[in-house]
């Protein structure tokens, strides 16, 4: 299977409008006052330690606070990740096969949660200013606590009151960059946006675990 290693921690994206004044933390806390659903289109290239490219890919994603997502790779081979607030699906259409997992171990020291909840933002990192590059406003996410952690930091670049890059760096040396573009903030999304039922003759490999209750999308 073409698994993204990284691609979980991808799906901490959000449409920043960018206040000036005031610290990060200050404007961290602005840009998600209202937020509750969101979805656009990426770019994505992975490079390996030695800044050689590795993989480009596109897709859509969408969000729901607190705890779904849907990571939809389109090019250059289709695949889906969703979470749907209880467990994560990884779903590869060619090899008819998805994988499983309770979604509380894609959670930790992921700056999804943290972006749409300030103390989980206060408690897992360290915000600061990262200055202005490529005609770009970056804000530094580094966690806290360095054990376990799976990414060094994550940079978010906003111009136009919109995140149009985002730099994650882990702890192998990885770098992943991603683009963003047509975002949608707080859309209508369809019925079954964050729901994942197997096709028929898939092969369900991993731990579906006791049922739970659903985080259902917010009106």
């Amino acid at each position: 299977m073409r698994v993204r290693s990284i691609c979980l921690l991808l799906i901490c994206l959000l449409p920043l409008s960018l206040a000036q004044a005031g610290g990060p933390e200050q404007t961290l806390a602005r840009l998600t006052e209202g937020l509750k659903v969101l979805a656009g289109d990426f770019e994505q290239k992975v490079y390996d330690a030695n800044e050689q490219l590795r993989e480009q890919s596109s897709g859509t994603l969408a969000l729901s606070a607190p705890r779904q997502f849907r990571w939809e790779y389109r090019q250059p081979f289709e695949q889906l990740i969703l979470a749907d607030g209880n467990r994560v699906w990884v779903f590869d259409p060619d090899l008819e096969q998805v994988t499983v997992r309770q979604q509380g171990l894609e959670e930790q020291g992921n700056p999804l949660l943290a972006l749409v909840d300030p103390d989980e933002m206060a408690r897992q990192f360290q915000v600061t200013d990262g200055g202005q590059r490529d005609g770009l406003d970056w804000l530094v996410l580094t966690p806290r606590q360095t054990d376990g952690a799976q990414i060094e930091s994550a940079w978010l670049g906003v111009a136009d009151g919109e995140l149009k890059r985002m730099h994650l760096e882990d702890q192998l040396g990885q770098r992943t960059e991603i683009a963003f573009s047509a975002w949608q903030r707080n859309p209508a999304l369809a019925a079954g946006t964050f729901r994942f039922d197997p096709p028929p003759g898939v092969d369900v490999v991993g731990d579906m675990g006791e049922d739970a209750e659903v985080f259902p999308i917010a009106d």
